[in-house]
């Protein structure tokens, strides 16, 4: 017989109240689509737009921003690195959207992971590589991160009510929606935004180009930026193919487009080419699945194999040739079919004011200039009023310390304590403020020497600058000199501390911060104009290549490292004392001394001889000392129709024939160097 099934009971619904009825219970109501449309959705387009997609004119978005000034509330500015993890969770009080969107966007602004040309963070680990999707980065809990020394410049005065400061998201803290950025940030590194019905795509610039546009549109908001700022500088490096036509749309209009070719060289010996620079936009990923795909098809036939050999000396894509083929014919047609060539969308769609604006260069430097401005009239403000404040309380104390057995007799015939603040301000006609400064004074420091100082303190602040009345949103200034009133004359707006800002970090930009040397953007700018300058005398380019900086870095530590960089830097400052040279250190540990205006070819080789047979040792944790030792190869430059590219590339051919052979020691670049590396 078949089991009777068992009858399932279900649970019945909670009942409402007798008395509560639910209104429009069952209607079906009907609304224009333009009104729920406007009730719906325009509040989460909004959000989207101005809460997280898009950049402020500081050149942050809302997520970064909060990251970086959370590391700043850590002390990660001054301090040691930390534990990413112990950031991340930190930085959770000010964006509650989870701790793995919070270390993604610490690992985009880490200086390792080589996605920002200005990068902010200071990182320690694997942070992955923007140009491979596949090289992924560890866990926060492996890694290390503290703020980059160029995070100064952007909280410098933020404790002087340069920007404003709002609640955070539940209220129990405060945060800037705008960082007092002292350089323009906004269009230093690429930034992508993907809002609701608009995108942003800000491609980067060369720091020191822009702080040289900024001052050119200080002095006059209509100069030509085309000779200051040429081209976008991308951080990933590659060639622009540049267009004036899109270039001056990106400058007034702020959309065009930029093609950027891969860099590559061909390696006659091993016959293959090596992809040492790529697009922003692509990654080696990609690349490598392209021509894998035409390879399939048949429609590339010259290559024989390919490999990524990218390692800690940087990005290197190599493709193996067949016997007999042209490496330039087959690079034209995988620049053509694949994304070694590729262009980057302009859009730079900015917040200002809260309102999206799409603007070109020009307009976002005069956007930036005014905001700058704005900070600088803030903390100026706010330095005064504090000068107010102290010269109202000195005041006060003088006219105590005009008669100090007064005040002690107050202080001593008053029956209860909180009758000494009163009777202070009866006594002396000062106002609560005032009296309650003198009475907190200790009786040690009714001296006379205490008096003498605190005297001086008055007249120093009465001679300078104090507020008077308000006009508006401003406040006039009153000059006095030697206590005589000259009145209000007029009201002025100094830019003279933003241009110096801007200036000083010009100066920042052309120079290594960890050697101090002159960097590769200084050299590939001024070395031209010198090479052109001295185009008739002899000028060579000697290119230092570090031997054994990954076996110091590796056994002994970075900080190690650090120190054996150093060590070369002050080799090479010591070889430019008094001479017509400059010291240049391009990248990791390639250094370069640049010659110009000499006579003859004999005087630099040997100044290049002396100054490296005197090179110091470095004494290593393990007892030893280790020698500075490099490859060095040295080139002349060819008068007249020398380009500073060309005499690197065969200054750096000569350094690869010591490199590749017994190492520490000096080659001069001839014609046996033009076959390539051996």
């Amino acid at each position: 017989m078949a089991k009777r099934k068992e009858k399932k009971i279900i649970a019945a619904r909670p009942q409402l109240g007798d008395n509560v009825e639910i209104l429009s219970a069952g209607e079906v109501l009907e609304s224009p689509i333009t009104d729920t449309l406007e009730t719906n959705y325009m509040p989460y387009a909004m959000s989207v737009i101005v809460s997280r997609a898009l950049p402020e004119i500081d050149g942050f978005k809302p997520a970064h921003r909060k990251l970086l000034y959370t590391m700043y509330g850590m002390g990660l500015l001054k301090g040691n690195r930390t534990k990413s993890a112990n950031i991340v969770g930190s930085t959770m009080h000010l964006n509650p959207h989870g701790d793995a969107a919070i270390y993604d966007t610490m690992v985009r602004m880490g200086r390792s992971n080589e996605s920002l040309l200005v990068p902010f963070v200071d990182s320690k680990g694997n942070f992955g590589k923007a140009y491979s999707r596949d090289m992924a980065y560890a866990a926060a809990r492996y890694t290390e991160a503290k703020l980059e020394p160029v995070c100064d410049e952007l909280f410098r005065d933020i404790d002087k009510d340069t920007v404003d400061f709002v609640p955070n998201y539940d209220g129990t803290t405060t945060e800037p929606p705008l960082l007092p950025v002292t350089f323009p940030a906004i269009l230093a590194n690429n930034t992508l935004g993907i809002a609701v019905g608009m995108a942003s795509n800000i491609c980067s610039f060369n720091l020191e180009e822009l702080c040289n546009a900024t001052i050119a549109l200080m002095k006059d908001p209509q100069a030509d930026l085309r000779e200051i700022i040429p081209a976008p500088d991308f951080v990933g490096g590659g060639t622009i193919l540049y267009d004036a036509a899109e270039m001056q749309n990106v400058l007034e209009k702020g959309r065009g487009s930029v093609r950027v070719r891969a860099q590559w060289s061909y390696d006659k010996e091993n016959n293959c080419i090596d992809v040492t620079r790529i697009p922003p936009t692509t990654t080696v990923e990609a690349i490598m699945d392209k021509i894998t795909e035409l390879v399939k098809l048949g429609k590339i036939r010259e290559i024989s194999d390919m490999r990524d050999e990218t390692d800690l000396n940087g990005l290197k894509l190599t493709i193996d040739l067949k016997r007999g083929q042209d490496p330039d014919k087959l690079m034209a047609r995988l620049f053509k079919a694949t994304p070694l060539e590729d262009s980057f969308a302009c859009n730079f769609n900015v917040l200002i004011g809260g309102q999206p604006k799409v603007l070109g260069v020009r307009d976002i430097l005069l956007e930036w200039i005014a905001f700058r401005a704005e900070c600088v009239r803030r903390r100026t403000y706010y330095d005064l009023k504090g000068k107010e404040k102290r010269l109202h309380l000195l005041q006060g104390l003088k006219a105590i310390l005009l008669d100090i057995d007064k005040a002690i007799e107050i202080v001593r015939n008053t029956a209860e304590e909180s009758e000494v603040v009163p009777n202070l301000m009866i006594g002396f006609g000062i106002d609560e403020v005032q009296a309650e400064y003198v009475a907190e004074i200790k009786l040690r420091h009714l001296n006379r020497e205490y008096i003498l100082k605190r005297t001086e303190e008055i007249e120093e602040l009465e001679d300078g600058y104090a507020f008077t009345d308000i006009y508006g949103d401003r406040r006039a200034v009153t000059i006095r000199q030697r206590r005589e009133e000259h009145g209000v004359f007029g009201l002025v707006i100094d830019k003279t501390d933003a241009y110096n800002e801007i200036v000083r970090l010009r100066n920042i930009s052309q120079h290594d911060q960890l050697t101090g040397l002159y960097n590769s953007s200084y050299l590939k700018k001024e070395g031209q104009k010198i090479l052109d300058e001295n185009a008739n005398r002899v000028n060579a380019l000697v290119f230092c290549d570090l031997d054994n900086l990954k076996y110091i870095n590796d056994n002994f530590g970075h900080e190690m490292g650090d120190r054996y960089l150093k060590a070369m830097a002050d080799l090479l400052t010591s070889m430019t004392q008094g001479e017509q040279c400059i010291a240049v250190r391009l990248s990791g540990d390639e250094f370069v001394l640049f010659f110009y205006g000499y006579d003859n070819r004999d005087v630099i080789e040997q100044k290049v001889r002396d100054g490296y047979a005197g090179r110091p040792s470095l004494r290593l944790p393990d007892g030893t000392d280790h020698r500075i030792n490099a490859s060095i190869g040295l080139a002349y430059a060819q008068r007249e129709t020398e380009s500073m590219d060309g005499l690197l590339n065969r200054a750096d051919r000569a350094m690869y024939r010591v490199k590749h052979g017994e190492k520490n020691g000096i080659a001069i670049y001839d014609k046996s160097d033009e076959a390539g590396p051996a």
